[in-house]
């Protein structure tokens, strides 16, 4: 890193964003972290470095994600890279689950993400620079069964992201985001992950997917020190990627989507086609 940026991330306190904190923070870089919980915060990353501003914010609240942009703005003078990292996963088919589990995740992975762009694009402009980084996952790429309200939170994140890209381009501000596969974090606990108790016995191959993905926690094949450092080495890149997959498994699943999407357009080329005037 040749040059130090503020950075401003969410969901600090476990997972990719501790790491990602961490790291910047051993590399002199100044940080703006978020969580829910500030004891929580400032004991994972048990720093007193001035470098380091911890900042307890509620991402579905619009004044409390605007208090904490402009509170990092007044301390370090700018805002350069922003990492919308925080997510909640939440399993079950859609009938098993209510409409406020449902809500509680697109409030996490989708609004609270455009309350952080919607506060934060006042500072990019101003500056002609930055770069905005969300954090979907490949499940917003192909989704598995068991877990459609999670897929289509983080397919609207890749949604979001590629039309802002194409939004802030003459601004300066550059968009990346990132599709991550399984990585050997917290996200399989609980607060990261839930399971509906709405569970209705036809759905075994539901109940069968999500046992064996939560048998997973802790043999995930991803690490999650090196993701932490392929996404931030991203905002030093001259022509950084809109799209970054991280993790063996998401490039193959995602392969597998492209090869799926072709077949079936080609296959069904006439009818599609037939209903121009």
């Amino acid at each position: 890193m040749d040059n130090n940026k503020v950075w401003f991330i969410t969901g600090a306190s476990k997972g990719f964003g501790l790491s990602l904190v961490k790291q910047l923070l051993d590399a002199g870089q100044l940080v703006a972290a978020t969580s829910r919980n500030l004891q929580e915060l400032t004991a994972a990353v048990n720093t007193t470095s001035n470098n380091f501003l911890p900042l307890q914010v509620d991402l579905a609240n619009e004044s409390s994600v605007s208090l904490a942009l402009q509170h990092t703005h007044e301390v370090f003078g700018r805002i350069d890279v922003v990492i919308n990292n925080a997510g909640y996963g939440i399993g079950g088919a859609i009938e098993e689950l209510s409409d406020a589990e449902t809500r509680v995740a697109f409030d996490v992975n989708v609004f609270g993400t455009l309350n952080v762009i919607r506060a934060v694009m006042p500072y990019l402009r101003k500056q002609r620079s930055g770069h905005i980084i969300n954090i979907s996952s490949i499940a917003g790429i192909t989704g598995n069964a068991g877990w459609a309200i999670y897929a289509g939170s983080k397919y609207a994140v890749i949604g979001i992201s590629e039309v802002l890209a194409a939004d802030v381009k003459e601004l300066g501000i550059k968009v990346t985001v990132v599709a991550p596969g399984a990585f050997r974090t917290s996200f399989l606990t609980a607060g990261s992950l839930s399971i509906t108790e709405n569970k209705i016995d036809d759905y075994t191959e539901v109940r069968a997917i999500h046992n064996k993905y939560l048998k997973m926690d802790g043999k995930q094949a991803g690490d999650p020190e090196k993701a932490a450092t392929a996404i931030i080495n991203t905002a030093y890149e001259e022509n950084s990627p809109l799209y970054l997959l991280l993790g063996g498994d998401a490039y193959n699943r995602a392969l597998a989507k492209l090869d799926t999407l072709h077949n079936e357009i080609r296959q069904w080329q006439d009818v599609t086609c037939s209903t121009d005037f």
